[in-house]
């Protein structure tokens, strides 16, 4: 049987078990086969309902010894891509099957399972699977009920195993191991949720500080579709057609979501107008939280992500501080690495954009953190680098070592907006002068959150440089002095700012940049990232963005009662960014910026009081935004500083 796909398709298909580099040189070592050291099986296992679940196992042809489980469930597909096609057979092998060539030498077998109403198996697929479904229908399932019921059958039908189970995947495989490890099943040592999908809603994919992310959602959704499942027929995942290379342009044009929407075809438009439709923080983003239910987990759990995953950033750190808290005795680790969304898995993590790392990172992580980590829990070997958390210093480029995160010794330090784009740690004296910095918002006119044309969310625009953005007039730009020394900051960011706004709706979009010195190395001539990249430039000056989040206004008093703004008065807009370790360095200076669009990364706000699904084109309103900056009135950010040297 066989199923086309598409680049996008592959590449989620890779986002969990990860792909490798192999090709040899001429006259090289003879390439490595799968097929030679592993015996390929195909199953459908029964769950408890009766539902069947396609589950490919891949067992080491050795039987001298046994092997623990290495289990990967997920909706991408258990099959195997070749030439373009999507192939289900025990006659068809991948390349490689494990996250780095060490497991597969070592030795494990290999499960894949496709999870139910996606691919081979039987039941209903559902957008992220709500743990406690008291109106579960016919086929839905659960999936710690459903990783249970699997680990007992394949315990019981897989010889040579040795009773131990490990699971892992990357994005919303990620949501699987983790949903999975609930009330685990006693055979499962040791999970690795990488990227983990874990609340859509709150600074997950679909949300950012109640703000939809537009493009990328958009990009997805118009591809990622349900089917009848299992089925025989081709499917297909087909690239949405702008018509354009140009994002920008494409979503301004049709301004509105109903008219965006309306581009799609009936089945696309299924999964995605939930996620659009809900606005605020109801039941339905509730009862998919994954993270209230991590419980009774007798598993070791390593939890994965990356600073710059546009995707799934909050998910692994909402996933640790979870487990930390529901679950005592248990070893519960975290990676933080200087990657894109899944960037750990796909390639060597040397670089991101025109930002480099100075080491590959992503080489690192597979053999000195995450394969140790396996080798321990499930065949005993000992692991003698073991930290609870292992956290990648941007700007420096140093892997450290924490007891917890956020870090113990970092303290509490608020940046201050001044007058004139200043920046600084002391609040700024009176000024002659308004106490305030004020910008027009005009939503047909927004700020582009990338300098270059382009479809979905290239994964650069994390690193993106920023001068593009800080000379336009609806941009408010504050600058620190070159640094004396080096500034390191780790863990959350948390703009605290003072606004008002001439219409009853606004988005606050604060971005904090490093600035790079007027003479640094780099730029034009040198090698850029694998990752889409941006056009050429110098890093000299570049203005690195190191996090950016927007809130929008209706919910700066809570994300379930949306409230408007009174035209003209000043008000609190206080909210959290996701977390940060980067080291400002000496002679760079730091920057914030703030604008009320971020265009289309974030869906446009019409900045009146409506339900934006609904809004009008006359809806759309440009507004005066002012940040104030008095002495009783102090905008800042709140960071988290680390003291001196480590």
């Amino acid at each position: 049987m066989k199923y086309r796909l598409t680049a996008l398709a592959l590449s989620l298909l890779l986002g969990g078990i990860s792909a490798h580099a192999n090709a040899a040189d001429a006259g090289g070592p003879p390439k490595y086969s799968l097929r030679e050291h592993y015996t390929k099986y195909e199953f459908h296992i029964p769950m408890r309902d009766g539902t069947r679940l396609f589950t490919a196992v891949y067992v080491p042809k050795d039987a001298s010894k046994s092997y623990p489980f290495l289990m990967q469930r997920t909706p991408y597909s258990a099959g195997v891509t070749a030439g373009g096609e999507l192939h289900y057979g025990v006659d068809f092998y991948p390349e490689h099957i494990g996250p780095s060539q060490e497991f597969e030498n070592s030795g494990y077998i290999f499960v894949k399972q496709d999870v139910r109403g996606r691919y081979m198996s039987e039941g209903k697929w559902q957008e992220m699977t709500p743990h406690v479904n008291p109106k579960r229908a016919k086929g839905e399932g659960n999936e710690a009920e459903d990783m249970h019921d699997t680990v007992e059958w394949l315990l019981k039908n897989v010889a040579n195993n040795n009773g131990k189970v490990g699971v892992l995947g990357t994005s919303y495989p990620g949501f699987y191991t983790s949903a999975s490890i609930i009330d685990s099943h006693p055979a499962i040592k040791a999970a690795s949720p990488q990227a983990p999908v874990t609340d859509l809603y709150m600074n997950d994919d679909s949300y950012h500080g109640g703000a939809f992310m537009l493009a990328a959602n958009f990009d997805f959704y118009s591809a990622f579709v349900e089917a009848e499942n299992p089925t025989p027929l081709p499917k297909t995942w087909d690239r949405f057609d702008y018509g354009t290379a140009d994002g920008y342009e494409f979503f301004l044009k049709h301004l509105t979501l109903a008219n965006i929407t309306s581009t799609l075809t009936p089945k696309q438009r299924a999964l995605l107008m939930p996620t659009i439709e809900h606005t605020t923080y109801d039941g339905f983003w509730k009862s998919r939280n994954i993270a209230p239910h991590l419980k009774n987990i007798k598993a070791a759990v390593l939890t994965v992500g990356g600073w710059y995953d546009a995707e799934d950033l909050q998910g692994p750190l909402t996933t640790y501080s979870s487990i930390k808290r529901n679950n005592s005795g248990i070893y519960n680790g975290l990676v933080m690495g200087p990657w894109s969304h899944g960037g750990w898995g796909r390639n060597d993590g040397q670089s991101l954009g025109y930002v480099k790392f100075d080491a590959k990172t992503g080489d690192h992580f597979r053999s000195n953190i995450l394969y140790p980590f396996f080798e321990q829990h499930l065949k005993g070997v000992a692991n003698k680098n073991v930290s609870e958390v292992y956290a990648f210093e941007t700007g420096s480029n140093v892997w450290r070592n924490y007891a917890a995160w956020p870090p113990k010794q970092a303290q509490a330090r608020t940046l201050y907006l001044g007058p004139n784009g200043t920046l600084g740690w002391t609040q700024a004296a009176p000024a002659a002068g308004a106490d305030y910095d004020e910008y027009v918002a005009d939503p047909r006119k927004p700020v582009p959150f990338t300098a270059y044309p382009a479809n979905g969310a290239p994964k650069e625009y994390m690193v993106g440089d920023q001068r593009f953005a800080s000379t336009r007039p609806d941009v408010l730009t504050y600058r620190s002095e070159p640094l004396e020394e080096d500034v390191t900051l780790s863990g959350p960011v948390k703009p605290k700012l003072f606004v008002s706004t001439t219409g009853t709706d606004a988005d606050w979009v604060v971005k904090l940049i490093d600035v790079y010195p007027p003479a640094y190395p780099g730029g034009d001539e040198q090698e850029r990232g694998k990752d889409v990249p941006p056009p050429t430039l110098t890093m000299a000056g570049y203005q690195q963005l190191v996090r950016g989040d927007p809130l929008r206004g209706k919910f700066r008093n809570g994300f379930e009662k949306p409230q408007p703004f009174t035209p003209g008065n000043v008000e609190a807009v206080n909210y959290s960014m996701s977390d940060i370790n980067h080291t400002f360095r000496r002679g760079h200076r730091i920057m914030v910026q703030i604008q009320s669009s971020w265009f289309p990364l974030v869906d446009l706000n019409p900045q009146t009081f409506v339900d934006i699904p609904k809004a009008k084109p006359e809806d759309f309103q440009k507004a005066t935004q002012r940040v104030y900056h008095a002495p009783s009135m102090q905008s800042g950010i709140e960071v988290q500083v680390l003291p001196g040297l480590r």
